[in-house]
C-alpha cells in the first residue's frame, strides 16, 4: 500500500473558497481504480491548515491518479488559491496489528 501524508498551510478564508474543489477532488479520487482512502481535513487546533491522508493499493495507481482531469481542475483551483506551504510524504506501508 501506498500511503501519502501532506499537510497545505493556508488561510481559512481560501480554504473556504476551495471547499467545493475539495469536495469534488476527494470524491473523484475515491472512485479510482486502486484508491483505499483520500480524505481532506482542517486541523482542530490550526484553522490554517489542511491535512491530505491518501491510501493506494499501488504505486501504479497514485501515478494514474496525477494523470486524472479532476487532478488538473484541483491544481487549477489551487492555483487561484495558493497555500503558503506545502509538505507531502509518501510511503510504502504494511497493515499491522495495533499494540495491545
Amino acid at each position: 500500500m501506498i500511503v501519502v501524508n501532506a499537510r497545505l498551510e493556508s488561510s481559512a478564508a481560501d480554504i473556504e473558497a476551495m471547499k467545493e474543489a475539495i469536495a469534488t477532488m476527494e470524491t473523484a479520487s475515491r472512485a479510482e481504480s486502486g484508491c483505499l482512502d483520500y480524505t481532506f481535513s482542517v486541523e482542530v487546533s490550526d484553522p490554517n491548515v489542511i491535512r491530505i491522508t491518501e491510501k493506494w493499493e499501488t504505486m501504479d495507481a497514485l501515478a494514474a491518479h496525477f494523470k486524472e482531469p479532476h487532478m488538473a481542475d484541483f491544481q487549477a483551483a489551487m492555483a487561484a488559491h495558493p497555500p503558503k506551504g506545502m509538505d507531502a510524504g509518501f510511503y510504502e506501508a504494511t497493515d499491522v496489528k495495533p499494540p495491545m
